[in-house]
């Protein structure tokens, strides 16, 4: 990576009165794996749209490789797209499936023949060439879009939430093997989904979008490590979100309390339900001046094997969520009054998130 392939410049796309996308600038790097992630309504769809020439941009431009694309028809594009739907001829064979859009272009013969193999071992359906669509699984469908996009060597390949229709566990190996797949053919991929697992683990950098606007871009580790607004914080993850002030030096948020260089004024801090420590019922001996610790009482605790959820409240009334190791507590436990820490480096300043139409 380091070149940058795609440039979004103050795009903005309006349906009526309806701003869908709303002064987008963004890169996008040669060999990347980038998300459009948000909730429905957001825009992801409508900006990735415009990528492929679907939808013309209200305002701004689209460059892609240093060219303005902006008016550009989409099968003037060096990109191709892989719809939600597949969108697999049932009539076809998988190898008529993928040579479509060559023979379109005015390929022939061997040519034909050479790519379209290339393709399908890259997708690893190279025996599955005579089948017909309802001969395989919804995975192995799925590849064949995947195959008939691949083949005609885009320079950039858009994928709109390909793996929605898929069951989980489908869904869980697709992920793992579409990012292998990304990484051998090693052109840039560009993934809308909803889903935040899914965009933390295929790709390099993630944008967040909300209302049309981006909301934070960067690594699944910085926007999960250190989201910039409530917004995000929530969004990614679960999070406690603790309102407080700064004052001479000190952070306060309800019973908590910890030194800051930041500021005096309003405060908002972001931290996540595994850097809460869970000690027992036995008081935590006295480390650093970072480490704080509270009691709470448990409130409900939801299983999810190797670790569990537990809601916690606070002598104030505050209630946090935990994420701790799978244990057996005594039936007891929840009428006394737990021991529980967090480093107060854990609690990430953000930007508080207004409310938007």
């Amino acid at each position: 990576m380091g070149k940058t392939i795609i440039r979004i410049e103050n795009v903005t796309k309006a349906f009526g009165r309806v701003l869908a996308v709303d002064n987008v600038s963004l890169n996008i790097e040669e060999g990347e794996f980038f998300a459009l992630l948000g909730p429905s309504g957001c825009g992801k769809t409508t900006l990735l749209r415009m990528i492929a020439g679907f939808e013309l941009p209200t305002e701004g431009r689209i460059l892609i490789d240093d060219a303005d694309v902006s008016q550009v028809p989409p099968n003037k594009r060096p990109v191709n797209m892989v719809f939600q739907s597949y969108a697999v001829f049932p009539h076809m064979t998988v190898f008529d499936n993928v040579s479509y859009g060559l023979r379109v272009s005015g390929i022939q013969g061997e040519e034909v023949t050479r790519r379209v193999a290339e393709a399908l071992t890259l997708v690893q359906l190279q025996d599955y060439g005579q089948r017909k669509p309802d001969q395989l699984s919804g995975g192995q469908r799925q590849r064949v879009a995947l195959a008939r996009a691949l083949v005609k060597r885009p320079r950039v390949l858009l994928l709109d939430e390909p793996l929605s229709a898929l069951d989980a566990n489908l869904r869980r190996q697709m992920q793992v093997e579409l990012k292998a797949l990304q990484r051998e053919v090693g052109i840039t991929f560009i993934f809308v989904t909803h889903d935040q697992e899914e965009a933390m683990v295929m790709s390099d950098r993630i944008a967040l979008l909300r209302s049309g606007e981006l909301e934070q871009v960067a690594s699944p580790r910085e926007i999960y490590s250190r989201p910039a607004t409530a917004y995000t914080a929530q969004f990614i993850g679960h999070t406690n979100l603790l309102k407080g002030e700064v004052r001479a030096g000190k952070a306060m948020t309800g019973i908590f309390s910890w030194p800051t260089s930041l500021p005096d004024g309003p405060v908002l801090f972001s931290l996540r339900p595994e850097c809460i420590r869970f000690s027992g019922t036995n008081a935590l001996s006295d480390s650093t001046s970072s480490v704080v610790r509270f009691n709470a009482k448990l409130c409900d605790q939801v299983f999810h094997g190797a670790n569990e959820l537990w809601r916690i409240e606070c002598a104030d009334g505050q209630v946090l969520t935990v994420r701790t190791s799978s244990q057996s507590l005594d039936s007891g436990d929840n009428s006394k009054d737990l021991q529980f820490a967090f480093d107060s480096t854990d609690a990430v300043p953000v930007r508080p998130s207004e409310e938007r139409i």
